[in-house]
């Protein structure tokens, strides 16, 4: 006897009704949330600024059709490249990601919500130019910063108990669900419209891990989130022309995501939408190097300091043993041969050994001119990671989300270096004070890569005055990063 599927169509998964409802309806009233988004927009910008320095990067800028022009299209931040609004995302958002210096969230799934800030403000920028195109107001920077809040908030809140890793999934999946949901109210879709875009993001196709990983590491994880919130743009124009969404696109039976993608569970939530995600990132400010590894990186460079002080080298160390918790041992402790710079700057025993050899890690040491040297390979083969569990649960724990390293060092004659232990990194939120005047320095040096005197100052003034930024026109703001 055959079983008959049912046709009748559900209401939307409350899963993505939450995400339009919130996108919708929720006023942001945080301060520390709206202070905190225009230290990220610069942060990320300057990270973009950076990322212009290496061809790699630079060779995707610009125009799917080389000499394309879009009239009142979406200009590209330190480039003369106007575009439509889909593919200005993808630049932007491929040369935000491209060294990893970026924002970064951590918990059951890790991930940099300011990736979005790609598609939030090229669809930002086009829809104020063709504003002003037809005698109407631009849309003020104030909206940018609150999109950026609600796409942190929406990426972050689904990553606190969901692991798309765990699965095989990658997490810019997140990026492009969330920059669907907040570009779409951007464009003054409907409700309906916008539970169709989301919906719509969630039945894409989605990224596998697969480049994030031995043995297939490679340059697509610096621009598969620039892919990942271009998508969610195009997403949000067609749904904006009427085209329908899928209702239980996370819950159909068989065919939905969770049955398909999520070994049949549904999400768990730990917290309702709000600001939390934005007031508590994370800011990598002292070292483009994947976050789990940043406290080892702060340990490495003080203890770089201290073999200089004692009259020994890298050549008198015999092993390092690095104390860390669950997802370092599992996303950066590789062993073997590392191929190309995104090999590197996912493998914390790489990012250890360099501090530790030259008292710096940049995003130039991971290309191929640092890593010859031989020094690098033969101290890498004398680290070895350990997994500390109380680590791991201070890791979760949504009061202290630590990221905590260890480092011991010890020497060939049988002496060796007391423990030294990072619980929290420069871009923690329990270290704003003293993390953010760095932040701003990091800002100021990305701006010098790419802009005369004059125009560095310009911008400075209208980015650190959190009034006048939230007032200032989002086309007139852009246009400051123009080459």
């Amino acid at each position: 006897m055959s079983s008959h599927i049912s046709n009748v169509r559900t209401e939307f998964d409350q899963e993505i009704v939450d995400i339009v409802d919130y996108v919708i309806g929720y006023k942001i009233e945080s301060p520390v949330a709206y202070d905190t988004a225009r230290n990220c927009l610069i942060d990320t910008l300057g990270c973009g600024l950076e990322a212009l320095e290496y061809p790699a990067c630079k060779k995707l800028m610009g125009p799917i059709v080389p000499g394309t022009i879009v009239p009142n299209g979406a200009k590209v931040p330190g480039t003369q490249f106007q575009l439509d609004p889909v593919q200005a995302a993808f630049n932007i958002g491929a040369m935000i990601r491209w060294l990893d210096f970026n924002d970064t969230w951590l918990a059951a799934e890790w991930g940099h919500p300011s990736d979005n800030l790609g598609g939030i403000l090229a669809t930002a920028d086009w829809l104020s130019r063709n504003a002003v195109a037809a005698g109407k107001k631009p849309l003020l920077m104030k909206t940018v910063l609150t999109a950026m809040i609600k796409a942190h908030e929406i990426q972050g809140c689904i990553a606190l108990e969901n692991s798309f890793n765990k699965v095989g999934l990658d997490h810019v999946l997140l990026v492009k669900v969330a920059s669907t949901a907040v570009v779409s109210e951007m464009m003054d879709l409907s409700r309906d419209e916008i539970l169709n875009a989301v919906s719509l993001a969630w039945v894409d196709g989605q990224s596998l891990r697969t480049y994030r990983h031995s043995p297939n590491t490679g340059s697509r994880k610096s621009w598969a989130a620039g892919d990942a919130t271009s998508r969610a743009v195009r997403l949000a124009l067609m749904a904006k022309t009427g085209e329908m969404g899928y209702p239980s696109a996370l819950t159909a039976k068989t065919w939905g995501f969770y049955d398909v993608l999520f070994r049949g569970r549904p999400f768990k939530f730990q917290r309702p939408y709000a600001s939390y995600v934005m007031e508590n990132v994370l800011f990598k400010i002292s070292f483009p190097a994947e976050f789990h590894s940043q406290t080892a990186v702060e340990a490495a460079m003080t203890l770089h300091g201290k073999l200089a002080a004692a009259g020994k080298s890298v050549e008198d160390i015999k092993k390092i043993t690095i104390r860390t918790h669950e997802a370092c041992i599992r996303i950066i402790d590789k062993k073997g041969p590392l191929d190309n710079p995104a090999d590197r700057d996912h493998c914390i025993q790489y990012m250890v050994a360099v501090p530790l050899i030259f008292g710096r890690l940049t995003a130039s040491d991971y290309e191929d001119k640092v890593a010859a040297d031989a020094r690098i390979d033969v101290l890498r083969d004398k680290m070895v990671c350990v997994e500390d569990k109380s680590f791991t649960r201070d890791y979760h724990d949504a009061s202290k989300r630590s990221i905590a390293n260890a480092l011991t060092i010890q020497f060939n004659d049988g002496s060796g270096f007391d423990e030294l232990v990072v619980e929290y990194p420069i871009g923690h939120a329990r270290r704003r004070a003293e993390g953010i005047p760095l932040l701003v320095e990091k800002f100021k040096t990305n701006l010098a890569r790419q802009f005369p005197a004059k125009q560095q100052n310009t911008i400075l003034v209208a980015s650190l005055n959190q009034q006048a930024l939230e007032a200032m026109p989002v086309n007139e703001y852009v246009d400051l990063y123009v080459i």
